[in-house]
């Protein structure tokens, strides 16, 4: 398959590759900090399951796109908590001996919320369907990890949801109306 990639495509792929192999490398940088066993628990599945996709992508650029995209397992279940409640300052470490779970999550929120871009930007530039496909799916698999690492966050109020006045919600919501319907 390689000798068949358009220029955009081999480009765009070396990118996600690169992208991939610097999270997983990123992920890996993480774990000696971890303390959390529930964070413990979704690091290491998240490092298997890139670690997973990194190689069906190399097996699909050279196997002629024999490899299929695996969907990440979504979250169930999820009620997110809305409102601030006292969040702590925040502030970079001084050393990395004093990274903790919020900077882990942190860090790996991050990396999947790029990692969706570079594989959806990369979608957009293929011109075989196949490449294209499990480069969507790449991105929403980068989706779904954010959003369980999200989700993480949310419970220990590292990453907490601000609201606004239920008046000012509804006034953004209801300022939009289907087409034909403005007088």
């Amino acid at each position: 398959m390689a000798a068949s990639l358009g220029a955009h495509e081999a480009m765009e792929l070396h990118e996600v590759l690169t992208d991939t192999i610097d999270g997983i490398n990123q992920f890996q940088l993480y774990s000696p900090h971890v303390k959390d066993p529930q964070l413990r628990s979704i690091l290491d599945n998240q490092i298997r399951f890139m670690t997973q996709d990194y190689n069906n992508m190399v097996q699909t650029i050279n196997q002629r796109g024999k490899g299929e995209s695996i969907p990440y397992r979504s979250v169930k279940n999820v009620s997110p908590s809305y409102g601030l409640q006292n969040p702590q300052p925040q502030a970079p470490n001084v050393s990395m001996n004093e990274m903790d779970d919020r900077d882990v999550s942190s860090g790996m929120l991050g990396c999947h919320k790029a990692s969706a871009l570079v594989k959806m930007i990369a979608s957009l530039e293929c011109a075989d369907s196949h490449l294209r496909r499990m480069l969507q799916q790449g991105a929403v698999n980068c989706s779904e990890q954010a959003y369980e690492v999200w989700n993480y966050m949310n419970q220990k109020q590292y990453y907490q949801v601000p609201t606004m006045k239920d008046m000012t919600t509804q006034t953004m919501v209801n300022s939009f109306a289907n087409m034909g319907q403005i007088s």
